[in-house]
C-alpha cells in the first residue's frame, strides 16, 4: 500500500521552523508523486474533526499524521484542492493542506514558539513606521491606520509608539506583552492563522484584528497595502509586482480562513 506522505519518511527531520507557511513549503518542496487517486472525500469523525480520504484511505502530514481538520469549511478546502490536482501534486496551488500540514505538525507541538514568533512583529509592526510626505499619503495612513492602533489600546491596553521615516521605534514592553495575551490565548489552527496573516501584512494588530473580526479580509489587506496602493496610483502598476502580490492575497485569504474568518 502506497504511503501518502509528502516527503521521504526516512529523511531527517529538519530543524523547527516556527514560520508555519515557510515550515510547510519546506516540507512540501521535496520530489512529490504522481497523482494515484480517483476519489477524494471528507469524512466527518465528530463534531469538530473531519479527515480527508483518497480512495477512502486518510492522508497523512508530513510526520505521518492523520490529516484532520476542526471545521467542515477547512476541510472541503483542503479536499477540493486535492481533487483539482491533475497528473502530480502542485504544492503552490495547495496552500490550504500546506497550513493545514503546519499547524497539525508543528504548531499544536510548539504553540508557545509560534506565538513567540508572530509576538515579535509587534515591535516593529507595519502600523507604527509613518510617512514624512507627501502630506496625502500621511492622511492616507493615518486613516487606515490610527483606529487600529486605537483599537489595539482599547481592546488590549496596548498603546502602540508612532514614528516617522524608517528609524526604529522602541515599544514598551507592556504594551507588547498585553497583545501577546491575545496571541498566546489561541488554539493551533487560528494562532496559524494569526502567524500567517502577520508575515504576510507585517503587522500584528492587523492580524489580531482580522482574528477579532474587527477587520474582515478585504479591509485588513487595504490596510496592509496603504503604500503600495499609494504607489501604483503615482506610478501604474507593474505586472510582475501585481501577480506576486495577488499570490500573497490568496495565502492571506487562507491564513484569515484558518483564524476563522
Amino acid at each position: 500500500m502506497r504511503d501518502l506522505l509528502w516527503f521521504d519518511p526516512d529523511a531527517e527531520a529538519p530543524a523547527f521552523e516556527p514560520d508555519p507557511v515557510k515550515r510547510a513549503r519546506t516540507a512540501m518542496n521535496t520530489e512529490l508523486p504522481r497523482r494515484f487517486w480517483k476519489d477524494v472525500a471528507v469524512e466527518g469523525l465528530g463534531a469538530d474533526a473531519f479527515r480527508i480520504l483518497l480512495d477512502g484511505r486518510p492522508v497523512k502530514t508530513p510526520a505521518k499524521r492523520d490529516l484532520v481538520l476542526p471545521r467542515h469549511d477547512l476541510a472541503e478546502a483542503v479536499a477540493a484542492e486535492w481533487r483539482a490536482q491533475t497528473t502530480h501534486l502542485a504544492p503552490s496551488t495547495m496552500p490550504h493542506t500546506r497550513l493545514a500540514n503546519a499547524v497539525i505538525d508543528g504548531v499544536a507541538d510548539r504553540a508557545a514558539e509560534v506565538a513567540a514568533d508572530a509576538l515579535r512583529y509587534a515591535g516593529s509592526d507595519l502600523l507604527c513606521y509613518r510617512a514624512t510626505s507627501p502630506v496625502r499619503l500621511i492622511d492616507r495612513q493615518a486613516a487606515a491606520w490610527d483606529p487600529l492602533l486605537d483599537w489595539a489600546d482599547e481592546t488590549w491596553g496596548a498603546r502602540l509608539l508612532v514614528g516617522e521615516g524608517v528609524m526604529h521605534v522602541a515599544q514598551d514592553s507592556d504594551a507588547i506583552d498585553a497583545l501577546g495575551a491575545g496571541v498566546r490565548a489561541l488554539d493551533p489552527w487560528r494562532l496559524a492563522g494569526l502567524h500567517a496573516m502577520t508575515t504576510l501584512s507585517g503587522s500584528l494588530v492587523i492580524a489580531l484584528a482580522v482574528v477579532a473580526g474587527r477587520l474582515d479580509r478585504d479591509a485588513a489587506w487595504a490596510a496592509a497595502h496603504v503604500d503600495e496602493h499609494w504607489s501604483a496610483e503615482l506610478w501604474g502598476r507593474d505586472d510582475e509586482a501585481e501577480a506576486r502580490l495577488a499570490r500573497r492575497r490568496r495565502d492571506f485569504d487562507v491564513a484569515a480562513a484558518f483564524a476563522g474568518r
